[in-house]
């Protein structure tokens, strides 16, 4: 059943439960799914709402209040990374641009390696891959689903001889209107609002939606209950009534700020003073191309082409490629313009490419990425500092990413400085790479959150233990890309989808149904 905390909480209210799952997205998702259909009875909280199909009007007025966090005005507390993370029933994976890449194997390697992660090697996760895959549709791009945004990236790579690859996606009957970020229209995107929350549900799992987790409690080593607080849809804002879940197992699946927020107002969890640490985000750098001929960057898949030619540098930090959608408001708040200058870029908005640069964090010794903090209302502040390696990187993705779009026939390019650098050849990269880099000198953002709830076999370096259970608190689970202790120098949402798929039969053992 689907309840919306917002209307029908109008006393407090207690549930008994197995499993109290914190989250719908990608973790929560299949999460619930899994367990549900071993017999658990599951209860989830989700502090956005329960929207479908029928609200997603296209519109980006409508979308980034309705289903993104801080209705789409997270960022650092710094303000200079923009924080694009998903908040309503099925999470990052209503709103995402639907890639879907497995987790690298040198990656997993790492992990092994530097944190002590064990069991999650790929051959354990490729059956878990394997079937989500063919759970939720993901398959290569066909080239027709290769908008010619994508399609700019893809020429500027074949033009330099680097390495490119259609992407895969998580779709059925997609009709290519390259508004994924707005929620689909058509539920042709498998997310987990259409896939495994409503099968979680048809089993018997209890859905709260406007229902934000404020805390969780303890007695002893063992977490007896969920407090949950109604939220105005709104103001955003508890409306004073309250659900009380009483688990016998917690899992944490609000991603990788929300989840560590939740510990941290908690006062659990903390003993290795690790919680909220080594927060990664892939920072995101772009370069805006304008065209002679046609791009509608607007319509089609938002993203079918990648490349990770320079995804792993040796010493330096890597980065890969990939296209961004160029719809209006994004594209009117990234172009730094005003008055008659922002009016004429906007009125080339239709020959206008957008690529992005995602730097991989976290791989070097002593990268300790960002840190989740509370503010002084008990909200998450994530602190992300910039620092020698991040900025070498960042200035050598903007300057391939403008080698490539020349190579591509773009007339003109325009980084995202304040102020921007305006490249019509390659004669121009030295300004690029002259211009000033720092907090705010730069525009950058997110759509991958990861850490802050790392797993590792040290309880003094890690939250988690390798099955992602809490190294203290023996009945709790944290079930989301919060667990990864680097990123992944690929997007998370199959990576999420495989270790949630993994995590189920621990957590049935914790219930004693393995």
């Amino acid at each position: 059943m689907i309840h919306d905390a917002a209307r029908e909480l109008t006393q407090d209210h207690e549930v008994d439960c197995d499993v109290a799952i914190v989250g719908t997205g990608a973790g929560g998702g299949i999460a619930a799914r899994a367990l549900s259909k071993a017999g658990a009875k599951v209860v989830l909280l989700e502090e956005g709402g329960h929207h479908t199909s029928r609200e997603f009007d296209l519109e980006e007025a409508t979308a980034y209040p309705m289903l993104y966090q801080e209705q789409g005005n997270r960022a650092t507390a710094d303000l200079s990374i923009a924080v694009l993370q998903g908040r309503s029933v099925g999470g990052g994976t209503t709103v995402n641009w639907t890639t879907s890449f497995r987790t690298p194997a040198h990656v997993l390697d790492h992990w092994r390696r530097v944190f002590g992660v064990e069991g999650l090697t790929e051959g354990a996760l490729t059956p878990h891959w394997e079937e989500i895959e063919r759970y939720l549709g993901i398959a290569e791009v066909p080239p027709e689903g290769v908008n010619r945004n994508n399609g700019k990236l893809w020429d500027g790579l074949g033009a330099l001889g680097w390495e490119r690859q259609r992407t895969r996606r998580n779709v059925r009957g997609c009709g290519f209107l390259g508004y994924c970020g707005m929620g689909c229209p058509i539920d042709a995107k498998q997310s987990m609002l259409i896939t495994a929350i409503p099968e979680a549900v048809a089993h018997g799992a209890e859905l709260w939606a406007h229902c934000r987790a404020s805390r969780i409690e303890a007695q002893g080593d063992r977490i007896v209950a969920v407090h949950g607080e109604a939220i105005d849809p709104e103001t955003l804002w508890p409306n004073g009534r309250r659900l009380i879940v009483r688990p016998k197992v917690c899992v944490l699946s609000g991603g990788a700020i929300n989840d560590p927020a939740l510990l941290l107002r908690s006062k659990l969890g903390n003993e290795s003073g690790q919680v909220g640490r080594r927060t990664f985000l892939h920072p995101v750098v772009a370069m805006v191309a304008l065209f002679d001929d046609p791009v509608d960057g607007f319509y089609g898949p938002p993203q079918s082409v990648s490349s990770h030619q320079f995804a792993r540098r040796g010493e330096k930090m890597g980065y890969f490629f990939e296209a961004a959608p160029v719809h209006p408001m994004l594209a009117a708040i990234a172009i730094d313009a005003h008055g008659r200058e922002l009016r004429d870029q906007m009125a080339k908005l239709a020959h206008t490419s957008a690529t992005i640069g995602l730097l991989i964090d976290g791989f070097a010794p002593g990268e300790e990425g960002g840190t989740v903090t509370l503010k002084s209302d008990g909200m998450p502040k994530l602190d992300y500092p910039f620092h020698p390696r991040m900025e070498e990187a960042a200035r050598s993705a903007q300057h391939d990413m403008a080698r490539l779009l020349l190579a591509a026939g773009a007339k003109q390019l325009r980084s995202l400085h304040q102020p921007p650098v305006i490249l019509s050849s390659e004669r121009d990269l030295a300004a690029l790479d002259a211009a000033p880099f720092g907090p705010n000198r730069l525009m950058m953002f997110t759509a991958h959150q990861m850490g802050g709830c790392a797993m590792g076999s040290d309880p003094a370096r890690a939250v988690v233990r390798s099955d992602l259970r809490h190294h203290r608190l023996e009945n709790l689970f944290v079930v989301d890309g919060s667990v990864f202790p680097t990123s992944l120098g690929v997007n998370p949402q199959l990576s999420i989808y495989g270790i949630s798929s993994w995590a189920a039969p621990h957590v049935l053992a914790a219930l004693g149904r393995a």
